[in-house]
């Protein structure tokens, strides 16, 4: 058995890359969110951007409307687009489901 030892700065570099909820890029439909920018067929997120999803009708507790998106503020929880009844862990806000927790 090999044991591969990083030193401790690589070790904390590496969490923190694995620790960080880094957005990705999403879809575009029109204009770009706030906090995001245009590349190709693709919003992609400025590093301090909060996560965004499309609008369908109002947006959910916790986001506001940017363009043809919906933007987390500060202390929204994650959101998915409603399909039926929210999972286990959600409840619904119009044509969405929020994270409880």
């Amino acid at each position: 058995m090999i044991l591969v030892r990083f030193p401790l700065a690589l070790s904390a570099l590496a969490l923190g890359i694995v620790g960080a909820a880094a957005q990705q890029p999403i879809p575009r439909n029109g204009s770009c969110p706030s906090g995001y920018y245009s590349s190709g067929n693709y919003c992609v997120p400025n590093s301090n951007a909060q996560p965004a999803i499309e609008r369908n009708g109002s947006c959910p507790s916790g986001y506001y409307s940017s363009g043809n998106y919906c933007v987390m503020t500060s202390s929204g929880k994650p959101a998915i687009h409603r399909n039926g009844s929210c999972p286990s862990g959600y409840y619904s806000s119009g044509n969405y489901c929020v994270q409880s927790r």
